[in-house]
């Protein structure tokens, strides 16, 4: 998702399924966010970073913010006004696993 101030796609994000057997690759340039959900019982998850972790300017967003409006594959439920995901689970039943860091996130404030 564009995080990048005025630019023109500035709060627009772009999904695209990673697998196994189609071997894509993505790249998130600087001035974006990212986020990912697994659709399989394991997934393996590797990062190329241009710089060292800083976990202290971390930052996210709210992965179920509607002004947004992420479309995850599978996902089933209804925006309860914050990242929680207890109202949410994926169309086989399976409910959400997101990690307490990710339940706390709030949502992208458009410009």
């Amino acid at each position: 998702m564009d995080l990048r101030p005025g630019s023109p796609t500035y709060g627009k994000y772009h999904g695209e399924l990673l697998s196994e057997e189609n071997k894509k690759q993505f790249l998130i340039p600087r001035g974006f966010a990212h986020g990912f959900l697994v659709l399989s019982d394991t997934a393996e998850f590797c990062y190329k970073c241009d710089d060292f972790y800083h976990p202290n300017d971390e930052g996210g967003i709210a992965w179920n913010d509607p002004t947004i409006g992420i479309q995850w594959p599978g996902v089933v439920g209804d925006y309860p006004g914050s990242a929680d995901p207890s109202p949410y689970y994926l169309s086989d039943g399976t409910m959400l696993n997101l990690s307490d860091k990710d339940k706390k996130w709030d949502c992208l404030r458009k410009k």
